[in-house]
C-alpha cells in the first residue's frame, strides 16, 4: 500500500480507520532518511496496515506538539484514531513489521 503524506488538517482523517502507523520525520535527520525507506518498504509488504508520513516542520507543529513527539524518527500506531503505542528510534524492517504483527494481535 502507497504511503500517504499527513499535515496538521488532514492527519485525524488518515488516522481515522484500522491500524495505522505514522512516521513524523524531517528531511534534515540523519536516521529519518535511514528509517524512510524501510518504513515504505514494509508498506509495500503489508496491506492491511495504513502507513502516514507526517513531516515535522513549521507548518505542522500542532499535530507533534498534541503527541508529544520530541525526537525523530518516532512512528505512533493509531486504531481507529486512538493512539495506542509509539517508538522512537531507528527501527530495522524486522523489527518494524514485529510490531506491526504485535499491534494486530498475531
Amino acid at each position: 500500500m502507497a504511503v500517504k503524506h499527513a499535515n496538521d488538517e488532514t492527519f485525524s482523517e488518515l488516522t481515522a480507520s484500522g491500524l495505522t502507523l505514522v512516521d513524523f520525520w524531517a528531511p534534515w535527520c540523519g536516521p529519518c532518511r535511514m528509517f524512510g525507506p524501510i518504513f515504505e518498504a514494509t508498506s509495500e509488504k503489508i496491506s492491511n496496515v495504513n502507513f502516514v508520513k507526517f513531516e515535522v516542520d513549521d507548518n505542522n507543529r500542532r499535530t507533534p506538539a498534541k503527541f508529544g513527539i520530541r525526537g525523530i524518527p518516532s512512528v505512533l500506531a493509531f486504531k481507529n484514531g486512538e493512539l495506542v503505542e509509539a517508538r522512537s528510534g531507528l527501527m530495522d524492517e524486522d523489527t518494524l513489521t514485529d510490531w506491526i504483527h504485535e499491534l494486530q494481535g498475531e
